[in-house]
This record gives structure tokens, sequence and C-alpha cells, in this order.
């Protein structure tokens, strides 16, 4: 299992959540990645998933 870093901001750059989990491929990460937004209604906020290896999965503005 690797492990996965969520973040969500305003876009005053205030953090809104930091989140890490682990998964077994990037496209599991992914799947989790957007559960974990849509259960805190922070989908269409600014946010970043990235792997371990520093890839971004998962980017919004």
């Amino acid at each position: 299992m690797r492990t996965y870093k969520l973040t969500a901001y305003e876009k005053n750059g205030e953090l809104l959540t930091e989140e890490t989990f682990t998964a077994a491929t990037d496209e599991e990460a992914k799947e989790k990645g957007r559960v974990l937004l849509e259960e805190k209604s922070l989908a269409e906020k600014t946010h970043r998933l990235a792997s371990p290896a520093g890839k971004l999965l998962l980017f919004h503005t």
C-alpha cells in the first residue's frame, strides 16, 4: 500500500482539509480522493491529490 495526500483550499489560501490515506494503486487513490471530497462537499473547491512520487492525480482550481 502507498500513502497519498489530499489537500483542499479556499481561494484565499485557507487550508480546508489535509488528508492522508493509503491505496494499492493510483486509480484506487483517485476514487478514494473523489469520495472524500464529495463527503466533505469540497469537490468544487481548489484541491489536489498527490501520489508518494509527487504525481498529481486529481487537481482542480
